[in-house]
């Protein structure tokens, strides 16, 4: 077996050669089939990724009653001595027990108007100190993105909750949206697969209808059918890997220019694209395994009638 295993090796190498222009032609099609399912499951992949990142980046903003002092563990008395809060924290524990809660920070007026002086200019200290119109906040972040708007609605019935805020009815489109890019992304994804499939062993099967009298001669001197199968298996299969090579290239160059050009900029909004290093590997030994596969499904498919008794 292991002798045999060599021989159709190598006569499937040998034979790459010696079909000339057929070889060209299914590694052509294979390169063509490949660069556009490379490109499109590349593409789909990293918007999938983005959208899940903006989905998972939808968060509560629950803003508290101007007087709250919820997240202050002591308090003043009417003759201005310090004591203990008995209130501390009841907003946030009752927060903590809704179902679907996965986290809770607190951001303080303050910081807040120190962000907003920082990024919108000096106008705003003016607001310093007991002007500051804004107000203390617990931010929100759910297990999953589909628990946004329940929780949002339970939050705004506690005591103590001034308003809350998450997106509303643009969240719930961003999160719709998301799952509408996964569903036909598979969809797609799969079409495309069948399609190469379907072109590939058609492309294989006439390279191997051009060697149909060999066929013939091998099953009359009684070769074996799976004798006779195997160098044109291992031919589908160089015939997929070689027609791996140029996608392959084009998604590694490719990726990184897009990863160089764009990435920086959807850091700066809490996004990314997958990281280059995983990615690239991945992707391009998928594509390698997808062509062998391919071209060697093809191969077995393509020889069925001349193997029929």
């Amino acid at each position: 077996m292991i002798r045999n295993f060599f021989r159709h090796l190598a006569n499937s190498f040998k034979n790459l050669f010696r079909n000339g222009w057929m070889t060209i032609a299914a590694i052509s099609m294979v390169t063509v089939t490949l660069t556009l399912v490379g490109i499109f499951a590349a593409g789909l992949l990293n918007i999938e990724r983005i959208a899940s990142g903006v989905e998972n980046n939808i968060q509560i903003n629950v803003y508290l009653d101007p007087s709250s002092q919820d997240n202050s563990e002591t308090t003043t008395d009417p003759a201005g001595q310090t004591i203990a809060n008995t209130s501390y924290h009841s907003i946030y524990n009752q927060i903590q027990a809704l179902d679907g809660v996965d986290s809770i920070t607190f951001s303080s007026k303050d910081d807040q108007l120190a962000q907003l002086q920082e990024t919108m200019g000096e106008d705003w200290k003016l607001f310093d100190g007991d002007s500051n119109p804004l107000s203390d906040a617990y931010i929100v972040k759910t297990k999953t993105p589909d628990d946004v708007k329940s929780v949002a609605e339970a939050i705004q019935s506690i005591q103590g909750v001034d308003s809350v805020e998450y997106g509303g009815t643009s969240s719930e489109n961003i999160m719709a949206l998301a799952s509408k890019i996964r569903l036909w992304g598979l969809v797609g994804t799969g079409i495309l697969v069948l399609v190469a499939i379907f072109l590939i062993s058609n492309t294989i099967r006439m390279t191997i209808f051009s060697r149909s009298r060999d066929i013939e001669i091998m099953r009359l001197v009684g070769a074996k059918n799976s004798y006779i199968r195997g160098p044109f298996f291992y031919e589908g299969a160089w015939v997929g890997l070689i027609g791996a090579i140029v996608p392959a290239v084009i998604i590694y160059f490719g990726y990184h220019w897009v990863y160089d050009n764009y990435n920086p900029s959807l850091l700066t909004e809490g996004l990314s694209l997958y990281d280059i290093n995983v990615f690239l590997p991945a992707m391009i030994g998928a594509m390698a395994l997808v062509g062998i596969v391919i071209g060697s499904l093809g191969s077995i498919l393509s020889m069925r009638r001349f193997l029929k008794i």
